[in-house]
């Protein structure tokens, strides 16, 4: 697949497909139109169109595919990841949102109907996805966000600024003591990885921050457990926690929300897929947080 030989759009694709294939990427038909439509500047609908005539290739195709092969993430290519009604700009330093967490999301809000003026904090917000679209999707919420990576912070301010959110850069362990006991929802997607489960997948052992993958201990839950407690020193009494997970940390998590004393309400949530993804639980008892 060269460029100037006068390869048609259609043909273009049609081997970068089998070139993505070839290279084990998992979506290979997907990824060669999701290129070729960030530089054609199209949308996927146009882009398919355009491929049943004879327009050209475009300049730098072969390129950025030849980028993908080598399993750089498409999102790191082309600048851009979508997460719900959001297009957020994403590149090195920060760790790319999931389709998964969108469900976690919708959680919150689901939660939120009928709050005039919710206040809710993202732990550890990453690129900002999960916080964004709250304050997206929320009309009168005060959302706040909560990120340590001074590169992830970067990406997230660029991404929440125009939605009005309060980022502050900090620990989840530590961070907004001057609000203690005033959010409605405390939401967190934190790390969670065991420290000898390496990825699998080349995009994420070699491309995700570490920092953003593993949650420290063997086990992968100092920073669930951390998050945890910063939930319930931040919630009004009756306010709503939840946190994405690895699906095999589901009863964990449960068990240690249950056995704290401070939850009720402990749910365990499959995303899309069928995963227990995430947990979530009500604050009971206000007197337990001194």
């Amino acid at each position: 697949m060269t460029e100037g030989t006068g390869l048609s759009l259609a043909d273009a694709v049609r081997g970068a497909t089998a070139v993505l294939a070839a290279a084990g990427v998992p979506s290979p038909r997907v990824d060669a139109e999701l290129l070729a439509e960030h530089l054609l500047g199209v949308g996927l609908g146009r882009l398919r169109a355009l491929m049943l005539g004879d327009t050209p290739a475009p300049d730098g195709y072969q390129e950025l595919v030849a980028e993908r092969a080598r399993r750089v993430p498409l999102q790191h290519i082309t600048g851009v990841a979508h997460f719900r009604y959001l297009e957020l700009a994403v590149g090195p330093g920060v760790f790319i949102p999931r389709p998964e967490t969108e469900s976690v999301v919708q959680l919150v809000i689901d939660r939120l109907q009928g709050l005039a003026h919710p206040k809710v904090v993202d732990l550890g917000t990453g690129s900002g996805a999960i916080a964004g679209s709250i304050a997206h999707e929320v009309p009168g919420a005060e959302v706040h966000a909560v990120e340590y990576s001074e590169f992830a912070h970067a990406w997230a301010a660029k991404n929440l600024a125009p939605l009005g959110v309060h980022l502050i850069r900090g620990d989840l362990r530590d961070a907004l003591p001057g609000h203690n006991g005033t959010f409605d929802a405390v939401v967190s997607n934190p790390p969670y990885i065991p420290a000898e489960a390496v990825p699998i997948e080349p995009e994420v052992a070699l491309h995700d921050p570490p920092e953003a993958l593993y949650g420290g201990g063997a086990d992968g839950m100092e920073l669930p457990t951390a998050a945890a407690a910063s939930a319930a020193r931040l919630l009004v009494p009756g306010g709503y926690f939840v946190m994405e997970h690895a699906e095999v940390q589901a009863g964990w998590i449960a068990a240690m929300l249950e056995r704290s004393g401070l939850w009720t309400a402990v749910t365990t949530h499959r995303d899309l897929n069928g995963k227990d993804r995430a947990t979530s639980a009500v604050l009971a008892d206000p007197t337990a947080l001194r």
